[in-house]
């Protein structure tokens, strides 16, 4: 690797406040907040909105969406299409 291109690569805190959720990695993100780490040491925190613990993917807590209002809203637009056209 080419001296002196390359940001620093440390320890991060990865910090998800929304599920009281956090872990620690290695990453070229830096923070001016700290935290002290379960071993410890006191490491930068990122604070992040969505990780694994909080995405519905993961968690199997899908948003369920109203295709039938919107459906009906739009038919109301526009006007909903006749048989036989």
């Amino acid at each position: 690797m080419k001296p002196g291109i390359h940001p620093p690569y440390g320890p991060v805190v990865f910090r998800d406040k929304a599920a009281d959720f956090a872990f620690l990695t290695r990453s070229t993100m830096t923070s001016d907040r700290t935290v002290e780490w379960e071993d410890g040491n006191t490491y930068p925190v990122v604070d992040v909105e969505i990780s694994s613990a909080s995405h519905p993917f993961y968690t199997g807590n899908a948003r369920v969406v109203d295709t039938a209002g919107r459906v009906e809203r739009f038919e109301r637009r526009y006007g909903a299409r006749r048989a036989g056209r």
